[in-house]
């Protein structure tokens, strides 16, 4: 049986991919500290025999160890997310982002496991080229802006990785995910299309904001989640970092306006200015568009879920869903 450790197992996507494993036959252990994840979210895991949880910090060398004793795969999902999370409390994320990644590099080494390093399309910053490829440069604001400790921590994750695999012969493989999204994420930490969606459903406004021509390509967790293992499995990916996400553009005021249609909502939609949001002197990225070549050459990474499909997913596991707004979506 194979051992996988799934560290930020309890959050969003790490509980996706959780069960993907158990269901594929494998013997999983969660480490996470559930300051952003919830053991709510493993709870259709966590009756399974070959499922283990371990409440502890991937700062904590002591706790990773003995999670990781005998390991034959790594995801490593544990971080500090979410724009709000991050501009709020900058500090503690960089800390968790790089040190408790350099901890577990270093422990899946010794454990000669290999392992997934799960980083973002943020590394990419403020360029808005069409079709960033994995090799697209890097363009931040201020470091003292804290709106890119996120993008710098996360790149650093990636330097930190390919030095492992490339002086010290770790097998790791890195991806970056543009906006995955699926049942079970929030909008707590300023996740759009939970928000959204959880807006449309209680007949809120929908918040947009900025003037809404910013755009996104958003990926459903279910396309993601078996493109997650099948990359770690392959021999060809170690070294090397794959963009993973949606193919289809679209600007937050457009994504907004299908929300409202797609459920069926009477809504009204708002703009909000950044620095009402998140302070003054926030920046954002105008566009984020990733190039999946060098995935769907690797092992034919191709996202299947439309957004209509998207929307329903995250609708339908909202606690905001009622029968009457089930009725009216469409």
């Amino acid at each position: 049986m194979t051992k996988s450790v799934v560290t930020g197992g309890a959050g969003f996507i790490g509980s996706h991919l959780v069960e993907h494993l158990l269901a594929a036959g494998d013997e999983v252990v969660v480490l996470d500290d559930l300051s952003t994840g919830t053991f709510d979210n493993l709870r259709d895991s966590a009756g399974h025999p070959a499922f283990r949880f371990v409440q502890g910090s991937v700062l904590d060398q002591e706790t990773v160890g003995t999670s990781m004793d005998g390991a034959d795969r790594v995801f490593h999902l544990a971080a500090a997310v979410g724009v709000k999370l991050i501009v709020d409390h900058a500090l503690d994320s960089l800390c968790t982002n790089i040190r408790g990644t350099e901890t577990v590099l270093e422990t899946a080494l010794r454990a000669r496991a290999k392992m997934l390093l799960v980083s973002t399309s943020e590394v990419y910053g403020k360029n808005t080229a069409d079709k960033l490829d994995e090799d697209s440069d890097r363009i931040y604001g201020s470091p003292l802006k804290a709106r890119w400790s996120y993008a710098a921590a996360k790149a650093i994750d990636e330097s930190l990785a390919y030095g492992y695999w490339r002086e010290r012969g770790l097998r790791i493989t890195m991806v970056r995910l543009f906006n995955t999204v699926g049942p079970r994420q929030t909008g707590r930490y300023g996740m759009v299309v939970p928000t959204l969606v959880g807006q449309a459903l209680r007949g809120d406004d929908l918040t947009v904001y900025g003037d809404g021509e910013q755009t996104r390509c958003f990926t459903s967790v279910t396309d993601v989640v078996p493109a997650l293992v099948r990359i770690v499995e392959h021999p060809a990916a170690y070294g090397k970092v794959f963009n993973l996400g949606g193919e289809t553009e679209i600007s937050i005021g457009d994504l907004a306006r299908r929300i409202v249609r797609v459920l069926g909502s009477d809504s009204a939609i708002v703009h909000v200015p950044y620095g009402q949001a998140y302070g003054e002197g926030f920046e954002d990225m105008r566009r984020r568009v990733p190039d999946n070549s060098r995935a769907r050459e690797l092992i034919g990474f191709r996202p299947r879920t439309g957004l209509d499909d998207i929307i329903r997913q995250v609708a339908a596991a909202s606690p905001a869903m009622t029968p009457e707004t089930l009725r009216a979506a469409r």
